[in-house]
């Protein structure tokens, strides 16, 4: 029998045995601190590298809300709102945390947790033929997930779309990478990290689910494109005087290529577990290529799964039916997804 949280989220372990080395022998290190020492300068040049953007500018930030609360408070104006997928985790996950810090966030309806650039050039343009737009919030910048919350990715010719659509209308790209890893080793994934940083005026590199402790990456495509963003990061409170423990865990993860490779196991464990699933009679309810799996279960599938194998609840459907999610990580045994098999082979 395995833990009823094995298989909720991607985010329980702690951290890849790499970075708790590194931590462990630098323990008692006296570096500089706000990340000025030598472990964030290195981790910057390797994520500079890593994205072919060698006058980036990168920040590193405790966790993926405070990351994008405190992008999204410096680079968009008070007159200006964010675009985002109605399914989108600043819609949903962060506690209005946008809201909070001032900004109105739009949701968009869209499919398996994508928007598209008609979309975003709609939305652009009902703002300025409206002849009452000084009393309406002008949409400034466009926010997706890749992977999505739903586990999808943007595919080239999209994310492509979407950024020639924020350029034509004077709009920020910001794309929330918390999972990244994951879409990164999706089989059918054709977006390169270098992609969206091409692409993306602004975006993270998760590393709370991919690996690290804690911990995400902010990169600036131009260097100073949000202007005293460093003074605007500690005026919120997100400024970690231990910086070095963030630059140190980027550093591991972007040396010889681990980043790029950690998502490998989640991937194909999540495979295995949907292959299970569909064999029983539950086939995909998303067509989600990476670590997160979506089925619409109905009473049976629940109750053999309760207080076995975690699940997080998605959505209730109008025939009874209720979306669980099952998301592997870089960290998930074979034994969990045979674990589900066992409970499938029940039923």
């Amino acid at each position: 029998m395995i833990s009823s949280a094995d298989l909720s989220c991607d985010y329980l372990e702690g951290a890849h045995p790499k970075i708790i080395e590194r931590l462990a022998a630098t323990n008692l290190d006296q570096d500089p601190g706000y990340g000025e020492d030598a472990h964030c300068e290195r981790a910057r040049g390797l994520i500079r590298a890593a994205c072919d953007q060698s006058g980036a500018d990168v920040h590193f930030f405790v966790g993926g809300t405070q990351a994008n609360a405190a992008v999204i408070g410096c680079a968009v104006p008070a007159w200006q709102c964010v675009l985002a997928a109605r399914t989108g985790h600043i819609c949903d996950h962060e506690a209005g945390a946008i809201e909070a810090g001032g900004h109105k966030v739009v949701a968009l309806p869209g499919v398996d947790g994508k928007i598209t650039a008609s979309q975003v050039r709609d939305a652009a343009r009902a703002w300025a033929d409206d002849p009452h737009r000084a009393h309406i919030l002008q949409p400034g910048m466009v926010y997706l997930s890749q992977p999505t919350e739903y586990g999808t990715l943007y595919g080239s010719a999209e994310l492509e779309g979407i950024a020639e659509a924020c350029r034509a209308h004077g709009m920020l790209l910001f794309v929330d990478g918390a999972r990244l890893a994951y879409g990164l080793a999706a089989e059918s994934n054709d977006v390169s990290l270098a992609d969206v940083a091409r692409l993306a005026d602004v975006f993270t590199i998760g590393g709370t689910k991919c690996g690290a402790l804690f911990g995400e990456a902010v990169v600036v495509r131009e260097a100073g494109a949000i202007p005293r963003f460093f003074t605007q990061i500690k005026q919120r409170g997100a400024l970690l005087a231990k910086g070095r423990l963030l630059g140190l865990q980027f550093e591991v993860l972007f040396e010889d290529g681990l980043y790029g490779r950690i998502g490998e196991r989640a991937v194909r464990e999540a495979q295995r577990l949907r292959g299970m699933l569909a064999g029983a009679g539950y086939p995909p309810f998303v067509d989600s290529p990476t670590n997160q799996v979506f089925v619409a279960a109905d009473e049976s599938l629940l109750l053999a799964l309760d207080g076995r194998v975690g699940f997080g609840v998605w959505e209730r459907l109008e025939d009874s039916r209720t979306v669980i999610r099952l998301a592997t990580s870089w960290a998930t045994p074979p034994g969990a997804v045979d674990a589900v098999g066992e409970v499938l082979a029940g039923l």
